[in-house]
C-alpha cells in the first residue's frame, strides 16, 4: 500500500439540543480511529445524496456508521411500522444513494449495525423490525453492560468471506440494536449468528468487498474485530 486508501465514513444527525442548540452532526470517535488505525484515511461525510456521486469520486471506500434509528419499514416493503421504530428520513436517504452509488462502482463497502441494516435492504433483503417480538426467548441484543464489553458470542459461517478474514468460528462481540436482517436479498450470504438464531452478519460475494455486521467492530472487542477493519482497508487499496 503507497497510500492511504480515502475512506468516507458516514455521519449520525441530530435537529438540535445538546450538543448545540441548531442541528448538527456526530461521529464517534473510535470509528475514524479503526479506520485510521488499519491504515485508512477516514473522511466524513455530510449528507446530501445528490452529490453521492461526487464523493465517491473522491473516496476509495465507505463505511455505513450506526446509530439509534432505524431504516424506515416502507423501503423493504413492509405494510405495517412497529411502534418502537423511530427514522432519520434525510440520513437514510444519503445512505442509499451513497451506498447504491458505491455498489454500481463495485467500491469496498463496510456495514456497521443499522449500516448493516441499511445495507441488507439495499441488497434486496427486509428487516426484523423489533428483535424481542420475533425472538420472544432471544438474547439482549440491545445490551444492559457497556458497550466496551462483549454482550453475547456469534457463530461465523466456515467459508465465507468473514471467516477467511477474521480466522475463527466464533467471536465476542457488543450488541446495540433491536433491529436485524431478516430475509436477505439474491446473492448474499449470511455469515454470521446470534446463538438465539439473529442474523448478525452478511456478505455479497458477487462485489469486491461488500460486508455488513450487527455488532460495532470498531471498539475491537475481539482480536477479529481488528481484522475486518484491515480487510476492508486492503480491499479499498486495489483500486
Amino acid at each position: 500500500m503507497t497510500a492511504r486508501p480515502r475512506i468516507g465514513l458516514s455521519l449520525d444527525s441530530e435537529e438540535g439540543g445538546g450538543y448545540s442548540p441548531l442541528p448538527w452532526y456526530a461521529l464517534r470517535r473510535n470509528y475514524a480511529d479503526a479506520v485510521a488505525d488499519a491504515g485508512g484515511l477516514p473522511l466524513a461525510l455530510p449528507h446530501a445524496a445528490e452529490a453521492a456521486d461526487a464523493y465517491l469520486d473522491a473516496l476509495d471506500g465507505i463505511v455505513i456508521t450506526g446509530g439509534n434509528f432505524d431504516v424506515d419499514p416502507a423501503l423493504f416493503g413492509a405494510e405495517t411500522r412497529h411502534a418502537q421504530v423511530t427514522t432519520k428520513d434525510g440520513r437514510t436517504r444519503f445512505e442509499l444513494a451513497l451506498v447504491r452509488a458505491a455498489l454500481a462502482r463495485d467500491m469496498p463497502v463496510l456495514g456497521i449495525c443499522g449500516g448493516q441494516q441499511l445495507l441488507n435492504v439495499v441488497l434486496g433483503g427486509t428487516l426484523v423490525q423489533h428483535i424481542p417480538d420475533s425472538f420472544p426467548d432471544g438474547l439482549a441484543h440491545e445490551q444492559p453492560n457497556p458497550r466496551t464489553e462483549p454482550g453475547h458470542e456469534v457463530a461465523i459461517v466456515p467459508g465465507t468471506r468473514l471467516h477467511g478474514t477474521c480466522g475463527t468460528t466464533t467471536m465476542q462481540v457488543n450488541s446495540a440494536h433491536h433491529q436485524a436482517a431478516d430475509a436477505v436479498g439474491e446473492g448474499v450470504v449470511v455469515n454470521a449468528r446470534a446463538p438465539d438464531g439473529v442474523i448478525e452478519g452478511i456478505e455479497a460475494p458477487g462485489y469486491r468487498f461488500c460486508l455488513g455486521v450487527e455488532w460495532h467492530p470498531e471498539y475491537h472487542i475481539d482480536p477479529a474485530d481488528a481484522r475486518i477493519f484491515a480487510a476492508f482497508i486492503e480491499a479499498a487499496a486495489r483500486t
